[in-house]
């Protein structure tokens, strides 16, 4: 009777060696925030979009065309002329600081960018890892489970355990395969999404650090960074990339309400015509004159249009700033509850679990457990296990978030 528990156990040991990992390209964290920010094309089009409004403001300075005109002041003959008008210099300088204030806006909206690249690039190494991890340990407990089936067989075939055992063996083993084959799918999905993150879709890429070895390091900087964040809302955003976008938005708002009320002042007209008859010593001469703004209703128009958008960014930002706070309260908890749930398997649940392994072997060697009680024994372990995997992940999930709202 105790040489069929022996053998089985045999079997349990030998399979705890997986398979060997087949070639693909390491890399580690670093490397891949470095890579997804040298090559991701949102940055790319946030550099285009500093340029535009650099050259826009090179343009600022940008009085009307010149009209060239015919005239006959005699009624002699057609005569070629002249006219330019100019605005006050308050105009163009109005003009410099609004395509000033837009180069600030661009710039705000690329460090927007660079850390909406940087969480992607994060989450997605992050979801890699995991699901690597995924990986591993569903391929133990496949190899596990599928030794339990063959020896499982070898049992019933000598009577030594029953029908309903050897139906629970398989269709546990079957379950657990199934799970591998949904895992391995995930690691290739989530190998994808990073590989085009990074701008090399065909490569087979490879995180340099099993997620289960980061859980200790992750609880204490995670316990770190919590002692070290300020109490209030507001100290705690005031890095945040996106806020400052929406902050220069309201300056660049007000901007244009400075431009078009300067635009409201009157305009200098100089022209160069002749003003002669044909004999006359001197028959072309300057003329000086004033563009009146008389269209009242088109200025005080355009002055309502510019105030209304002043308010509404004045109100998005608001917006921006509740969103915020709402999201950076959301990701303070999260960490401070995945934190104690990290501590909790790190101090208890993983050594329990490995506790459950261990004894369940040892006693179903001796005869003083059951066949059930050790493969349910083995699955509340492997339970435990997988859980902290996933608080592994959600716990730095959530520091992740954090960090991108803090704008580091």
């Amino acid at each position: 009777m105790r040489s069929w528990p022996a053998l089985l156990l045999g079997l349990l040991l030998f399979s705890g060696s997986g398979p060997a990992r087949g070639q693909s390209t390491v890399i580690g964290l670093d490397s891949a925030e470095a890579r997804a920010l040298r090559r991701h094309p949102r940055l790319r089009q946030a550099e285009q979009e500093i340029a535009e409004q650099r050259a826009l403001k090179r343009g600022s300075f940008a009085p009307a065309n010149p009209d060239f005109l015919f005239s006959a002041p005699t009624g002699e003959r057609w005569a070629p002329g002249v006219v330019q008008t100019i605005d006050f210099p308050n105009v163009y300088r109005r003009q410099r600081q609004v395509a000033q204030a837009g180069i600030v806006l661009a710039e705000r909206n690329r460090e927007v960018s660079r850390a909406s690249v940087l969480r992607d690039a994060r989450l997605a190494y992050l979801n890699l890892q995991f699901a690597e991890a995924q990986v591993r340990q569903l391929t133990y407990q496949d190899s596990l489970f599928r030794a339990l089936r063959v020896a499982t067989e070898r049992l019933f075939a000598a009577g030594e355990v029953t029908s309903l055992q050897r139906i629970s063996t398989d269709a546990e083993a079957r379950q657990v395969t199934v799970q591998l084959q949904q895992a391995t799918e995930d690691r290739r999905a989530s190998q994808r999404r990073l590989a085009l993150l990074l701008g090399q879709p065909t490569a087979e890429l490879t995180t340099s650090t099993d997620l289960r070895q980061t859980g200790p390091a992750l609880a204490q900087a995670g316990t770190a960074l919590l002692s070290s964040l300020p109490a209030a809302d507001s100290s705690a955003l005031v890095r945040s990339p996106t806020l400052a976008a929406a902050t220069q938005s309201v300056a660049l708002s007000q901007s244009g309400i400075s431009l078009v009320r300067a635009r409201r002042t009157p305009a200098l007209t100089v022209g160069y015509q002749n003003q002669a008859f044909e004999n006359s010593v001197i028959r072309y001469r300057f003329q000086f004159g004033v563009s009146v703004p008389v269209w009242f209703w088109t200025y005080r128009a355009q002055l309502q249009a510019a105030t209304a958008r002043s308010q509404a960014a004045g109100y998005q930002l608001q917006i921006q700033r509740l969103e915020l706070s709402t999201q950076y309260q959301q990701a303070l908890a999260d960490t401070r509850k995945f934190s104690t749930s990290l501590a909790y398997y790190e101090q208890t649940g993983v050594p329990q679990s490995r506790a459950i392994i261990n004894q369940s072997q040892r006693l179903f060697r001796a005869g003083e457990i059951s066949y059930l009680v050790l493969i349910q024994s083995l699955n509340q372990a492997f339970a435990i296990q997988n859980t902290y995997l996933t608080t592994i992940r959600d716990y730095r999930e959530a520091l992740v978030e954090l960090t991108y709202l803090r704008g580091e």
